[in-house]
C-alpha cells in the first residue's frame, strides 16, 4: 500500500490522453491487456483488495490467456495497487516482480511525476507481457478497452 498522491486533480485531460496512448502502444506488442482504474477513494481498507474487486467487476479475467493487468489508483486517499491475472502474475516472476513495479511507480508518485509514473509502470508491465505473451493471431487484437476507467 502506498500513499503518495495529492488531494487535487490527479491527471488533466492531456495527461489522461498520454496514458491511454501508452496503453495502446504497450498492447501493440502483446496479447496482454492493461487497464487503469481511478477513483477518489478506496472503497475497501486495502487497495489491493479493491484492485481485485475492480478487476472482477470489469470482467478482466475473461481474457483468453488470463493475462490482464490493472493499475488501480485511489487518488484522494493517496493509494494505488497493481494486480495481474493468474497467468501473467506467475510468468512475470510472482510477488517480486509486482513489488518492484509498485516501487518504481511509487518513486515517481513521491516526486509528483504522476503521468510519467503511470506511463513508466505501463511500460514495465508491457515488457513482461510482451516477453511472456507475444501477439497471438488467434486472439482478438484488443480484448478490453484502453480508456482509463473512473469510479465514483
Amino acid at each position: 500500500m502506498f500513499s503518495l498522491f495529492p488531494k487535487k486533480q490527479f491527471l488533466d485531460k492531456d495527461a489522461q490522453a498520454k496514458v491511454v496512448e501508452r496503453i495502446k502502444a504497450a498492447e501493440s506488442n502483446t496479447s496482454g491487456e492493461i487497464r487503469v482504474f481511478m477513483e477518489p477513494h478506496c472503497k475497501l481498507f486495502d487497495p489491493l483488495d479493491r484492485a481485485k474487486e475492480v478487476f472482477a467487476s470489469l470482467k478482466m479475467e475473461a481474457t483468453v490467456a488470463r493475462n490482464a493487468v490493472i493499475i488501480y489508483v485511489a487518488f484522494q486517499d493517496r493509494q494505488f495497487a497493481l494486480f495481474g491475472d493468474s497467468a501473467i502474475y506467475e510468468k512475470a516472476g510472482g510477488a517480486e516482480f509486482w513489488q518492484k513495479a509498485a516501487q518504481t511507480l511509487a518513486g515517481h508518485m513521491k516526486n509528483q511525476e504522476y503521468t510519467e509514473g503511470l506511463c513508466n509502470c505501463i511500460d514495465e508491465l508491457a515488457t513482461a507481457l510482451a516477453n511472456h505473451f507475444p501477439p497471438d493471431p488467434n486472439i482478438k487484437k484488443n480484448e478490453l478497452p484502453d480508456e482509463i476507467v473512473f469510479g465514483k
